[in-house]
């Protein structure tokens, strides 16, 4: 059994005396604090100093420690930002519309989906192009986006986007699609269709083309009727409307470098005549192969071009096919088989890429060509009649193999 109090040497004497008696006698209270006394005699743990060693691993550990925090917390964020890229967490993908500002966008000629979807997204027109994409999908109905100028505004949403390009061409406006290589006449039957102008109005200004700025040698509008989309005001009028037409071969004819008038009819002449006989990607080697026949020292052709397209055209048709007599008839003012150089104008609306080509044709060897596949398009060319006889019959045996289709 434990004691409190150690006993007291007062109970052997049978003596009564206080505790507190005892302490006082055998355990004086000393006058310094007590704090002090601890001090003195009992040092305390917070005066001891750990070794410069221990101090030095101490600090190892929360370096170490530091390190390997700070590690973790990089690897977590650089975790979290590949997942947001990944997934578009946080990315705006559309805007709520309907847009601020005003804008003109302009849709380029042979622009598919996707480049429009990318310049609409670079002018900051739509948030996401794939985003444009899936809406253009979605409310197109078979529709496709018309070359030319829209009005739209900045941060549209990406569906009414998609609406604005894809409205009806003739809202508002006339459209009208004249397609390349067209022949003044089927120009007419489309304009006439577009604009609700009669048709006579047109064949009226055609007989007298100078004065829409033509050279006076023209015999008609025939080759400057630039193919092109169009979108004419509602209450435009016939000669407005040629005249923008005619506008845009004089442009196109100047972009190509050629300002000088006599030259720019040439060039429009030789640019229909490669339109009519070639496939856009041997029009170079078409033109280059007219102007070696067209050169004074060609003594393969003559000076003459023998080009079937400039005869039927004359011959107010358009074949594959003619007749010896049709070939040696130099009546026709078009037939560049009997008559040298030439014809005496263009014979329908040559593209900018077909103009292009006569101003700058390829540096070729070839007097001749033919196109020996009508589905393809797969053109040869050769330096003699015999190479050429061969190829010909190639091209004849192609049309056998394919009733009808060159007729």
């Amino acid at each position: 059994m434990s004691h409190r109090y150690p006993p007291s040497p007062a109970a052997d004497h049978g003596a009564e005396q206080h505790p507190d008696d005892y302490y006082e006698e055998h355990y004086p209270v000393h006058p310094e604090p007590v704090e002090q006394f601890f001090e003195a005699d009992m040092p305390s743990r917070r005066r001891r100093r750990p070794s410069k060693s221990r101090q030095r691993r101490r600090r190892r550990r929360t370096i170490v420690m530091l390190i390997v925090v700070l590690g973790f917390v990089g690897v977590v964020v650089a975790a979290a930002m590949f997942l947001r890229n990944l997934l578009g967490v946080g990315e705006v993908t559309d805007y709520a519309g309907p847009g601020t500002g005003s804008v003109t966008f302009t849709v380029d000629e042979g622009a598919g989906p996707l480049i429009i979807g990318n310049s609409l997204e670079q002018q900051d027109i739509v948030a996401s192009s794939d985003e444009f994409l899936n809406a253009l999908s979605s409310v197109s109905d078979g529709r496709v986006i018309q070359p030319g100028e829209y009005e739209m505004k900045y941060q549209m949403n990406s569906e009414d986007a998609a609406k604005a390009l894809l409205a009806e061409p003739g809202a508002g406006v006339h459209y009208a699609a004249v397609a390349r290589d067209l022949r003044q006449n089927e120009v007419f039957d489309i304009l006439a269709e577009s604009t609700g102008i009669a048709r006579e109005e047109f064949e009226a200004l055609a007989e007298d083309p100078t004065q829409f700025g033509i050279p006076d040698q023209a015999p008609s509008l025939e080759g400057f009727l630039y193919p092109g989309e169009y979108r004419f005001d509602l209450d435009i009028t016939a000669t407005e409307v040629i005249q923008q037409m005619v506008d845009n071969s004089f442009a196109a004819l100047e972009e190509a470098g050629v300002t000088d008038p006599a030259e720019q009819y040439r060039i429009l002449t030789i640019a229909s005549i490669v339109q009519a006989e070639a496939g856009q990607a041997d029009y170079a080697q078409v033109a280059g192969s007219i102007m070696n026949r067209l050169g004074p020292d060609n003594t393969e052709t003559n000076g003459l071009i023998q080009s079937d397209a400039t005869v039927t055209y004359g011959l107010g048709r358009k074949s594959y096919n003619l007749t010896d007599e049709e070939k040696s008839d130099k009546s026709n003012p078009y037939n560049t088989y009997a008559n040298e150089g030439l014809p005496v104008g263009p014979i329908g609306s040559p593209s900018a890429e077909a103009i292009e080509a006569a101003v700058n044709p390829a540096d070729v060897p070839y007097y001749y060509w033919v196109t020996v596949n009508l589905d393809s398009g797969e053109t040869k060319f050769s330096e003699t009649l015999a190479e050429h006889a061969q190829y010909v019959q190639e091209y004849q045996a192609w049309c056998a193999d394919n009733a009808g289709r060159c007729e």
